[in-house]
């Protein structure tokens, strides 16, 4: 294989990994830009390195091109696992799992020179992430919990403050999780909620955010 088509390849998984990285950076997930990059490079790597070794060795050797790039789909499970926690009702990190999956998939097709597959690819899991959670929302109904996660200080009443709020918002709380941060003496609290129609998450993360003490408040997937 010539050096410059390598190269080439490395570089184009480099950009496609890194396209769906920043989707994910953007909503602050576990595996973010670098994360895909490494993994769809890294995938790329090891197809090219198995097919070189076939080409040197078909003649001598019953060498297998697929073996090493097998390998890539089975080792992505450990690392798609590190991002899937359950916690309480909710579990966290299925899509971000799901999405480094893809992405050593799209590195193996770049590295196999099917470049074509390996761009729409690309262009299919960028429309799935960022407008099919609006399709869920407006069809299918499937959004109906949201989850939030909290940094307060740690306070009397401030669990109350919060069901205060939520309650006139008309919001339901099906379940809380709280947790002391011991450095800073902090209270965690991670909430899964149900809003109502005519409600969006980002009114209801506005509204809290104006609570005393409050030191963080971020959206949860």
């Amino acid at each position: 294989m010539a050096t410059y088509e390598i190269v080439f390849k490395l570089c184009l998984a480099c950009i496609l990994g890194a396209l769906i990285g920043l989707e994910r950076e953007s909503l602050n997930r576990p595996a973010g830009l670098r994360t895909y990059t490494l993994v769809c490079v890294g995938s790329t790597l090891a197809m090219i390195v198995s097919i070189d070794i076939y080409l040197q060795y078909y003649h001598t050797v019953n060498a297998d091109p697929g073996r090493i790039a097998a390998q890539v789909v089975s080792g992505i499970g450990f690392l798609g696992a590190g991002t899937i926690m359950r916690e309480g009702a909710t579990v966290r990190g299925l899509t971000t799992a799901a999405g480094l999956w893809v992405v050593a998939c799209i590195g193996l097709a770049v590295g196999s020179g099917m470049y074509i597959p390996a761009i729409v690819t690309t262009g299919l899991i960028l429309f799935v992430l960022i407008y099919f959670v609006k399709v869920e929302e407006k069809i299918t109904g499937m959004r109906d919990y949201k989850g939030i996660l909290m940094l307060v200080e740690d306070r009397p009443g401030q669990v109350g403050t919060i069901g205060s709020i939520l309650g006139d918002m008309c919001v339901l709380i099906k379940n809380i999780q709280l947790s002391r941060i011991e450095d800073s003496g902090d209270l965690e609290i991670e909430l899964l909620l149900q809003l109502p129609p005519n409600l969006s998450i980002d009114e209801v993360t506005e509204e809290l955010s104006g609570i005393k003490g409050l030191r963080n408040i971020d959206r949860l997937n």
